[in-house]
């Protein structure tokens, strides 16, 4: 698994636990075969269990959905589509696999685009940003504001929350229709002339 960050392990899905090391937040690793085009993943750390993995692939076998449950978060969907690499009649999960965040939980059109990264989202639009879904505070370049956290209500809602100079400044309210076509955004923010404005934008999947 590679991205802005660098995952390597091998697991074997007829032992117990495979190790996993020189990653940051789990050194053991299982896997568990429930069908030909499903899987659960469970990470551990120090025997604890981190975080499990339901990995469940499309009948065509272009498609690998991700979900992603740990303790005290909310589950995380992740879809991805298949980019490069031959499918292989024996395991149908091998093969290149790029994030599609426009059917996870943003939508990717001209005019915004989100990608994965670590572990979280990069924005690219009228400003740019990498994030986390973690509610840390994350600094913005080409804006009015200095820094946003992103806060996971489900997997189909994000608050993301906006501030300069250490002070509230807009508030952004995403939501994806159930089908996955149709983002939402409702933004309330305030200029620098203390003038509040509210907008509502709808975007469509391209």
């Amino acid at each position: 698994m590679s991205g802005e960050a660098h995952v390597d392990f091998t697991v074997n899905e007829k032992s117990k636990s495979s190790p996993a090391p020189g990653n940051l937040g789990f050194n053991q690793i299982e896997l568990h075969r429930i069908s030909k085009k499903e899987v659960e993943v469970r990470e551990k750390k120090d025997g604890a269990p981190v975080s499990t993995l339901h990995e469940k692939l499309s009948p065509d076998g272009n498609e690998l959905t991700t979900t992603t449950t740990a303790t005290g978060k909310p589950p995380v969907v992740t879809i991805w589509t298949r980019a490069a690499g031959a499918k292989d009649p024996k395991d149908p999960f091998a093969g290149d696999w790029t994030q599609d965040m426009s059917k996870s939980l943003l939508k990717q059109v001209p005019v915004l685009k989100f990608e994965a990264a670590n572990g979280g989202t990069r924005f690219t639009g009228d400003s740019t940003y990498t994030a986390r879904f973690d509610g840390k505070p994350y600094d913005v370049r080409g804006s009015r504001n200095d820094t946003v956290t992103l806060q996971l209500v489900d997997p189909h809602t994000v608050d993301a929350i906006y501030k300069r100079d250490n002070t509230v400044s807009q508030k952004d309210h995403w939501v994806l229709s159930a089908d996955g076509t149709q983002l939402t955004v409702n933004t309330t923010g305030t200029y620098e002339t203390g003038q509040r404005a509210t907008e509502k934008l709808v975007f469509k999947k391209q």
